[in-house]
């Protein structure tokens, strides 16, 4: 009776899992099957998905209008690069935080005095500023010093936590929406800002972040690294520190200790992470639509194309859709049993 009842629920998890997930792939059948219809045909309701023709017509009109390569170009190179240079700092991280934690914080002081602090110094800048009638468009020194004071006891209550709480820290960065800090990253990155000016021993009024490599990479990687970060840590954890200190005793060298004993242990969640972070660059949408225009936007910016005052085409805007999703969704597929291996390690001991 008891073996009949875990098969009767065995069953019935399984149906709800299949109900679930042809739930969330819907959106993405109806996507695929739209994007071989013409346009009055994906208007039509209720959809006759077998019985009007298909064509592939849509895919040209994305080709011919759109130029795909470049699209697919910049969103490879932004990916891919955001993602190496997002390991570059986070594995080093990840591994002070796991090898040598910080276990008190460096300065007591209690939270209501470090708010106390941080919003007293901004609000104390902001007073003589506004005292004394500094424009800071026009004068990019004062700006900067400015923003070096108020970002100062920021610093210091980060960098004066113990592990556990500069972990969180990072992880609440991904809680605040994306729209908060939009207008101070678009004036950073527009020669209008604070920082693209007339210093005197260098001349950046010619020069911007808008629409180029040299924005798009370093922000897309400061955007994902507190999840790579807090991924390997996860990891690293769950390796030996036995191991490293062996390594030490018989002479490696910090940098020896992290590419020839750490990260071939840690291989498949670094990969996992990888992948992830690969993911999330690759469907980055508000930041490429506000910073990018042609030259380095990525293939969020095309399928935007598509969507106009005019009206919404949905056959072409679901074939750039397909077109946008579809490498990607290559290469999870080949990888998966690699992203699952990852997300599980250190799970079963």
């Amino acid at each position: 009776m008891a073996r009949k009842q875990s098969t009767n629920k065995k069953i019935i998890v399984t149906i709800l899992a299949w109900a679930i997930g042809l739930a969330m792939f819907f959106p993405i059948f109806w996507t695929a099957v739209a994007a071989f219809k013409t346009e009055s045909d994906a208007y039509t309701l209720p959809q006759n998905w077998l019985s009007t023709p298909w064509t592939l017509e849509n895919f040209g009109i994305v080709q011919d209008r759109s130029n795909y390569g470049l699209y697919i170009r910049n969103t490879i190179i932004i990916a891919l690069l955001s993602t190496l240079l997002g390991l570059a700092f986070a594995i080093p991280a990840a591994w002070s935080m796991a090898f040598a934690p910080v276990q008190k914080p460096s300065i007591a002081w209690s939270g209501k005095r470090w708010l106390a602090t941080i919003f007293g110094t901004a609000f104390i800048v902001g007073l003589v500023l506004y005292a004394m009638n500094w424009d800071l468009t026009n004068h990019a020194v004062i700006g900067f010093v400015a923003l070096v004071i108020v970002t100062l006891p920021v610093t210091l209550w980060v960098f004066s936590r113990n592990t556990t709480d500069a972990l969180l820290w990072m992880l609440s960065t991904k809680m605040m929406p994306p729209a908060g800090a939009l207008i101070p990253i678009y004036l950073i990155f527009n020669r209008n800002g604070l920082v693209f000016k007339d210093w005197g021993w260098v001349d950046l009024t010619e020069w911007n972040l808008i629409d180029s490599f040299w924005g798009m990479v370093p922000l897309m990687m400061l955007l994902n690294l507190p999840i790579i970060i807090w991924m390997l840590y996860t990891y690293f954890k769950e390796i030996p520190g036995e191991i490293l200190e062996a390594s030490r005793m018989d002479g490696a060298s910090v940098w020896n200790e992290l590419t020839k004993v750490l990260m071939p242990m840690a291989v498949p969640g670094i990969v996992s992470t990888c992948l992830l972070n690969l993911i999330l660059a690759w469907n980055e949408a508000f930041w490429t639509l506000n910073l990018t225009n042609k030259y380095a936007a990525p293939l969020s910016f095309m399928i935007s194309e598509y969507s106009s005052p005019e009206g919404q085409f949905w056959a072409k805007l679901s074939a750039a859709s397909l077109m946008a999703i579809v490498p990607i969704l290559i290469v999870g597929w080949f990888s998966q049993r690699q992203l699952v291996r990852g997300l599980t390690f250190g799970a079963v001991k």
